[in-house]
């Protein structure tokens, strides 16, 4: 005969009480106590995790011993650490610094002549948007948007290119100058939470630049404001040249870089401007020291009116002869880097410097996220970022975004380089000291000084150059002045920060996503758009014009999914639609995996912890269980212990119908 039902279920309630372990606890004259829910299965902990903001400032709490419980010996090892902590941060920023001019100087070994190339051709420079992309590649190849605006400067001054024409390429150098924090962010990539907060902190300055170039190189094109503004601006003021800018940085760093390598930068202004002996002279630097004197020296000229006067002119056979005062370069004392005699070509150079820059530099950066995150613990870490990322109180809470523009141009200023000061915040975003929302104004900071520091250099230039030379500097000024105001002092409007914030969650889950969106953004489109540039307007709007609608559709399509789907036919309320792969990286990231994965196993062998390949696959073949969420009020431990339960109660169920 069957048992009751209730006998039944008092079984099934025993035996699963059993198996729960410590977090349920039986009864010991009645039947079985209700479980306590384990709080990972907990339907409460998975919502409040899902509600939790994934962007807020990681705790860095204090580990160890209390300062007030240690005793005199430990204070003193303590105070002594601390102290070498900061020694080695600060040596290993030093090297940080370096490794980052360094990186500029093997950029430029590699890229600089092509740069110089590029920018021959001024009548491709004419159309605009050939102008904005050739600013990016050229700022890309060389590592320095400082480099690529003196080459602009000295082509506007040989009246080898207008100085409307020189604006576009200007905007290209701010976009360019972008990619070297991004490429420090990649190195932070170890760590999802970190990575993704690094990335979105670096990338916030690629879409401000990008941003700001989609809006204002149409009205550029179209109205030519910075054009005319700039121009009333030198004509109103009677400027004249005075002393060259300060190098406050270049102080602490030239001392080691100048052993390394140094460069005759003059190499690519004349290539650009059109000096073919240029193309067969070595960028790096042989004779540090020379001197300049004149020397009288007969010459032939095309007839006798290009003598310099009738006494000193005279005819050899079919030769017309002058005497003409040439000037000969002296040189005095050779350089002392190591490569000053090295028969390496400059490509050889440059590739051997850009792997030892990009060690140097990941080397550094990863010691360097390590020393903050032991440093920044605690009551340090809550007053710094207190310190950092608390606005006033009210009503002046507004002022404090503007205090950090004004602080990231004073620093940009300071350190001369808008990638080093960028490239430096990077690490701290990453640990969680600088909030997105406090690093945006940073960067929009170091814009603006990156600029007044060209407008100083400007003022410096000599007085045929000088006019030509500060009109391209404020325009570069009033391009960011002008990005900012669109793109800053409305809440709504600081888009930069939420495309940021996509992107970095998109990149931490797919991080090989991070270098695509490097090549893609900076290299192949670049180049995309050149290629049609090169062919004619023609071709560049043929092809332009219809991608850029089918980009600025799903822009459109993409937020009224997210705002008002309702509005939308029912096919595109979503875009399952179209095949898995057209509107999700889990395909891409599938494949790549799979080809990691079969690369690592023909060049690497098998697997590290493994002792035949079957078991090699069928550990990467193990997925990590997902958590559920029951409804029933006894929540199993895990799945293996739920399937031996009801594998019981099966069992008990089979020899019950047996006995009917």
């Amino acid at each position: 005969m069957a048992p009751p039902r209730a006998e039944l279920e008092g079984s099934r309630s025993s035996s699963g009480t059993e198996e729960l372990g410590s977090n349920s606890k039986p009864s010991v004259n009645g039947p079985a106590v209700e479980p306590e829910l384990f709080s990972a299965y907990s339907t409460i902990t998975l919502v409040k995790d899902e509600l939790e903001d994934p962007w807020a400032l990681p705790k860095l709490e204090a580990t160890g011993i209390k300062w007030r419980d240690l005793n005199i010996q430990r204070k003193i090892f303590r105070v002594v650490e601390a102290v070498l902590k900061i020694a080695l941060l600060v040596g290993f920023l030093y090297l940080f610094v370096c490794s980052l001019d360094v990186l500029g100087s093997a950029f430029q070994l590699v890229g600089g002549k092509a740069a110089g190339d590029i920018f021959k051709d001024n009548a491709v420079l004419a159309n605009p948007v050939a102008g904005l992309v050739i600013g990016i590649l050229v700022t890309v190849l060389v590592q320095s948007s400082s480099t690529s605006s003196s080459i602009v400067v000295s082509m506007v001054s040989s009246s080898l290119l207008g100085v409307r024409s020189a604006i576009p390429v200007i905007m290209g150098t701010n976009i360019g100058t972008s990619v070297t924090n991004t490429i420090v962010a990649l190195m932070q990539s170890g760590d999802r939470n970190e990575f993704r907060r690094a990335f979105a902190g670096a990338t916030v300055h690629d879409f401000f630049n990008w941003l700001s170039v989609i809006i204002l190189l149409p009205i550029e094109a179209a109205t030519g404001y910075l054009y005319y503004l700039t121009q009333v601006i030198v004509e109103t003021f009677d400027i004249k040249s005075g002393e060259n800018a300060p190098e406050m940085l270049n102080v602490i760093t030239d001392p080691l870089t100048d052993l390394i390598i140094q460069l005759d930068k003059s190499v690519i202004n004349d290539i650009a401007t059109g000096d073919a002996t240029a193309t067969n002279k070595s960028l790096v630097k042989e004779w540090c020291k020379t001197a300049f004197s004149m020397v009288e020296q007969n010459v032939t000229v095309p007839s006798e009116l290009n003598c310099t006067s009738p006494e000193l002119c005279w005819t050899e056979g079919n030769s017309t002869w002058t005497v003409k005062n040439i000037s000969q370069t002296i040189n005095l004392e050779k350089c002392n880097h190591i490569f000053v005699n090295a028969a390496i070509s400059d490509l050889g150079i440059g590739l051997i410097l850009l792997a030892a820059a990009l060690i140097t530099l990941c080397t550094c950066l990863i010691l360097i996220v390590k020393l903050l995150n032991s440093m920044l613990r605690g009551q340090v870490a809550t007053v710094i970022k207190k310190i950092i990322n608390t606005d006033f109180q009210y009503p002046f809470g507004w002022v404090t975004g503007y205090i950090a523009i004004a602080v990231g141009a004073g620093m940009t200023f300071i350190v001369q380089s808008s990638s080093i000061f960028t490239s430096a915040l990077t690490p701290l975003v990453g640990i969680g000291v600088i909030s997105i929302e406090r690093v945006y104004p940073l960067t929009l900071g170091s814009n603006i000084g990156t600029t007044t520091t060209a407008i100083i250099a400007a003022l410096a230039s000599p007085g045929e150059t000088l006019a030509n030379s500060l009109q391209i500097a404020l325009c570069h000024f009033f391009f960011n002045i002008s990005g900012i105001l669109i793109w800053y002092p409305i809440p709504f409007m600081r888009i930069p920060i939420r495309l940021a914030k996509a992107l970095g969650t998109h990149t931490s889950k797919y991080r090989w996503f991070a270098v695509t969106y490097l090549i893609l953004c900076f290299v192949l489109l670049p180049l995309f758009v050149f290629g049609l540039s090169v062919a004619g307007w023609q071709v560049l709007t043929g092809v332009g014009v219809p991608i850029l609608i089918i980009i600025v559709t799903i822009i459109v399509i993409n937020i009224m999914q997210t705002k008002c789907p309702r509005f939308l036919p029912k096919i595109l309320q979503t875009w399952d639609c179209l095949p898995i792969w057209m509107h999700s990286l889990a395909p891409w990231d599938r494949i790549i995996q799979y080809v990691t994965r079969c690369c690592s196993t023909r060049y690497f062998g098998k697997c590290k912890c493994c002792k035949a390949d079957d078991e090699c696959s069928d550990r990467m073949g193990k997925q990590t269980k997902s958590l559920e969420v029951y409804e029933h009020p006894v929540i199993l431990k895990n799945e293996k212990e739920d399937v031996n339960i009801f594998t019981i109660i099966e069992n008990e169920s089979k020899v019950n119908s047996t006995i009917m």
